[in-house]
């Protein structure tokens, strides 16, 4: 977990292609800060956490709900967009239908906190389709949390790959740098969590694929968020990288990661 909240960190001041799509670049700068990707990252794991890992569906949704909002109140300057900051408001909040990446920015706790990837995928779809309940939402969450797993649990890149094209029917054929010229801001699922897994795929260190992600442009925070929780299960995070999570996040939210860390099976989140 802690590997998509320093993508998040590391990626947002380049979100909406402001970067140069290089991966030469500072990974900390005053402009560096924790943004939605990661209070909602958070949120999801304090939900899933409440409700337990062996609660029925209806009681982890609602969980999860709580949690949210819970969060985002608490952080309404995060940078969520107009769907889910009127979500966030609403006295009965409904489902609506997104397709928007949100759904996989928030799902890394899903790959972490269960051992079995039938587990995995029931959470992944239950964090997602609390708002995001379109087909490619829930794609799109399932697919990340897949392939966090499958990372930290010993899987090989190209098993990785083979399960997610297999599996999620996602085009993992291009390269970064056939995608990286015409790419550009954009916040779906489909075109989101497919670059960021290949970002992974093409990435040689936890750091190569923060900045492989970063390359490509677009929705920075929210792709290397992505790609960050896969590549922390592939690799690990190095310790000068581990250590700059907590520092750049409040008390509350580290809080959170550290109740996770407890409760995974793997001593890293």
């Amino acid at each position: 977990m802690i590997g998509a909240i320093l993508g998040d960190i590391i990626g947002s001041p380049y979100e909406f292609d402001q970067g140069n799509k290089s991966k030469d670049f500072p990974l900390f700068s005053e402009r560096s800060t924790f943004t939605d990707d990661t209070v909602m990252t958070l949120a999801v794991a304090q939900g899933i956490l409440d409700a337990g890992k062996n609660a029925d569906d209806e009681t982890v949704r609602q969980s999860i709900i709580r949690s949210m909002r819970e969060l985002g109140r608490r952080y309404p300057n995060a940078g969520y967009g107009g769907q889910f900051r009127w979500w966030l408001r609403s006295h009965d909040p409904q489902p609506y239908n997104s397709w928007g990446n949100g759904s996989a920015m928030r799902v890394s706790s899903a790959g972490w906190l269960f051992d079995d990837l039938e587990d995995v995928l029931r959470a992944a779809k239950l964090s997602a389709e609390v708002t995001h309940n379109h087909p490619e939402g829930i794609k799109g969450a399932q697919a990340t949390a897949a392939a966090t797993f499958l990372a930290r649990t010993g899987h090989s890149k190209a098993e990785i790959k083979s399960y997610i094209e297999d599996t999620f029917h996602y085009d993992l054929s291009r390269t970064c740098d056939e995608i990286r010229p015409t790419y550009r801001h954009v916040e779906s699922c489909q075109e989101t969590v497919p670059e960021a897994i290949t970002a992974f795929l093409e990435g040689n260190s936890f750091e190569d694929v923060i900045r492989t992600a970063v390359s490509l442009g677009g929705d920075c925070d929210t792709l290397t968020a992505i790609a960050g929780s896969i590549a922390e299960g592939f690799y690990g995070v190095p310790e000068n990288l581990r250590t700059e999570c907590p520092a750049r996040l409040p008390e509350d939210l580290r809080a959170i990661v550290e109740r996770a860390a407890g409760q995974s099976s793997l001593t890293e989140l």
